[in-house]
Order: C-alpha cells, then structure tokens, then sequence
C-alpha cells in the first residue's frame, strides 16, 4: 500500500469510529468551567488558596517556568527533595518521590516493582493509569470483583498452593474509588495481604488531603501504613496542583528513582510546583476546618437527595454517582443541569461499565449547603423530565 493509500484507509478507520462513538451517544466534547462547580476534583478548594498561587507564582520568577532536563540530569531541585521529605513525613512513610502526573506514578509503581513471573491482583473497577501499568508490566493480571474480601483471600490462597515460591503476589486497589464514590475495605486487605505475605498498593487519588486525623489519607485513618508496600498520592486533586508522590520504604523509592522508566525518562516537573505543593500541605496542617465542612457538605447533599427521592450509590464520600444507564439521556441530564447553572458532567463508557452511564457529582468546600439544596431541586426535576423512575421516588 503506497503512503497515500495509508493515510486514506488510516483517515476512513479514524472518521467511521468517530461517527460510531456519535451515534452511540460516547462522543466527548471539550468544555471549559462554567456555573457552580459540581465535576472537579479541586475538593478543598487549594488551588485557588491564596497562599498556594502566592508561594507558586514567587516561585515561578525566581526558578523560572520549566525544569529543563530529568531529574537525573540537570531538572533535579532542593526544593523537589525538601517536598519530598516532607510528603513523607505526611504520610508517615520512609521516603516519597514525585511525579510529573497520578498516571505516570501508578505506571511506574506497576512496571517497575512487579516483575515476570509475580502477580497482580487488581480490583475490577480500578483508574485506567492502574490497569494500563498492569498490562504494561510483565507480571501475570488476576482481576477480582470489587471489593470483594472473601474472593481476593480465595485467590491468594490458590496462588499458595498452585503458584511458584519465588513470585511475589501484589494486591492492588484505590482506597477511594473515583466513580463509584466508594471505599476499599483497607483493614480486611491488610490483614489478608500479611496473613499471605502479599504485597498491597494503593491509590489514594481521592483520599489524600481529605481523610485521616491529618487529612493524608485512609491509609492513615484505618491504620495500615506498616502493611502497605507503596501509596500513590495524585496531588492535582484536593492537593490542588499538579503532580502526584509515590510514598513507601526508602528502598522502594531508592529502587523506582533507579529503574521507573516514567521518572528516568520524563523531563522533570516545573520546580514551582514543589513551593506550592509545600504550601498546600501548608494549608492542610493550618486548617484542618476545610477537610470538616468538606466532610459536612457531604452528607449535607447526600441528605437532600434522599428527600427528594433520589438514589446515589451507597457510600459517605465527597463523590456521589447516580447511575442514568442510557448515554444519550446521561448527556441531556448533565446538559440541562449546565443550563441551569450547576457544572455537572455525564461519566460514559469506557470510563465505567457498558449501560452504567451516570452523572458524577463531587462536592467540594467551597459550595454553600443553600447552593447545594438548589442543586438537589435542579437535579430531581431534571430526572423526572428525563424518564428515570429508578432514580426518582413517585
């Protein structure tokens, strides 16, 4: 086929998946923020605090915009190594290391750790970035059912039996999971992962900053920190910057910052968003009244649903999914919610299961319970209007 040949049957391929995912109602469409923010993950509201922008941007003049090199060539800072340490301290850990993005840390923890012939065992509704670095390592997947304590103990007990001594079996999970809005049940996984001698990484995107007596997590407020082998820390959520900390013992750090290919090969992140990183953690020590009335607002919303007759999936976290099913009709919900000032987004495969379509609602510390009791009105009338009976009460 000449080059000409290629480009067309290349263009015909990308313009017919086009039109499929259109039709199917799971065409995505890039839209900026506007009305009252009901879809980021800014949950503290940091990234608009006053002492973060201030420390960032006087970072910004006095180490410039960009790092230019890997930090194993010219990118590497003191003040990389200073947020390090104290990210650490955070989390009671040994040593953390820091990356350009929650996408890079978990592929680099997943194919840099698990090696060829160890096993991972990943729960079904696990982030993208954990089941790609799954599949990009050389480690044979077991996927188990979500959450589901009694299948994973029965699969590390099989793996005891049937598997060879020499291969390390890794269990891997997110502790808030991002849309479902639901915990992982951390303490039962601990105690099966040191009965089994497993290894257990967790992802703690949507729990860093948030729970916890210090806010670093639900590692932190189960009390596992002893068993787990490594945390994954996103700190473009409720951190409110950019980036994310791969915490754990310091010879685990020591062994990714030698052989992650994500860390070896990436340009290091701006040096500015280690000072505004320290800022937020800043602001998470100094007040702690944030992660509170986060918390309040919460169940604040998740009461007013339930007044209104409408069914969110189980859970007590800041993320709360009604699940619609139809995609098109997820879209025209969401849609006319923007129209009516609240900036909520439709979730479609295949970032949840196929005719699990749903609205995402993530609340955070800077909406008014009042605001949040129009929303609940908004929300009701516009399920009726739509047809969805399972989520609305007569």
């Amino acid at each position: 086929m000449s080059p000409d040949g290629a480009a067309r049957e290349l263009d015909a391929r990308l313009r017919g998946r086009l039109r499929d995912w259109e039709a199917g109602g799971l065409l995505r469409t890039l839209k900026p923020p506007s009305g009252v923010d009901l879809s980021s993950n800014d949950y503290l509201q940091l990234s608009s605090h006053p002492h973060v922008v201030s420390r960032f941007a006087d970072a910004v003049r006095h180490s410039g915009a960009g790092s230019t090199g890997s930090r194993l060539l010219r990118g590497e800072r003191e003040r990389f190594v200073r947020v390090e340490r104290r990210f650490a301290a955070f989390k009671h850990a040994d040593a953390s290391r820091y990356f350009s993005s929650g996408y890079l840390a978990n592929l680099a923890v997943l194919t840099t750790l698990p090696e060829a012939g160890d096993v991972i065992l990943s729960d079904e509704r696990n982030h993208a970035s954990l089941i790609d670095g799954a599949r990009l390592s050389r480690a044979t997947t077991s996927v188990f059912p979500h959450n589901d304590v009694s299948k994973l103990k029965r699969a590390l007990s099989r793996l005891g039996q049937d598997g060879p001594a020499t291969a390390l079996r890794f269990v891997v999970v997110e502790s808030l999971f991002s849309m479902d809005g639901d915990m992982a049940p951390l303490a039962d996984y601990a105690d099966i992962c040191a009965a089994y001698g497993a290894a257990l990484i967790v992802d703690e995107a949507h729990a860093v900053g948030i729970y916890g007596e210090r806010g670093s997590g639900l590692i932190e407020a189960t009390g596992i920190g002893a068993i787990v082998t490594a945390s994954i820390n996103t700190a473009g959520k409720a951190l409110g910057v950019a980036g994310a900390f791969v915490a754990g013992a310091a010879s685990t750090i020591a062994y990714l910052t030698q052989r992650a290919r994500p860390f070896v090969f990436s340009t290091a992140p701006p040096p500015a968003l280690a000072d505004a990183l320290e800022a937020s953690l800043d602001v998470l020590e100094a007040e702690p009244e944030r992660r509170l009335g986060l918390h309040r607002r919460s169940a604040h919303l998740r009461s007013q649903l339930a007044a209104h007759g409408i069914d969110a999936l189980p859970g007590s976290s800041q993320i709360l999914s009604m699940v619609i099913g139809d995609n098109d009709r997820a879209v025209r919900i969401a849609s006319r919610l923007q129209d009516e000032g609240f900036d909520v987004r439709a979730i479609r495969p295949p970032s949840v299961p196929e005719g699990t379509a749903r609205l995402r609602i993530s609340v955070n510390v800077g909406v008014a319970e009042a605001t949040l009791d129009e929303f609940a009105g908004a929300l009701s009338t516009a399920l009726r209007e739509a047809g969805v009976p399972c989520a609305v009460s007569s």
